[in-house]
């Protein structure tokens, strides 16, 4: 027996408006995450254990 293949659903209208600005407005907020403290930590780590 053959599964059915669903319809993949598609923003129209305000929806499509709406959910574009959100991702633009998302995007500009989008920040790097600063590793710098991790990152020491584990070179003294690694420079203690010699590695």
């Amino acid at each position: 027996m053959a599964i059915a293949i669903k319809s993949i659903p598609v923003l129209k209208d305000k929806a499509a408006v709406n959910f574009t600005s959100k991702v633009a407005e998302n995007s500009a907020k989008k920040s790097s995450i600063d590793f710098s403290k991790q990152s020491s930590i584990a070179s003294k780590i690694l420079a203690k254990a010699k590695l």
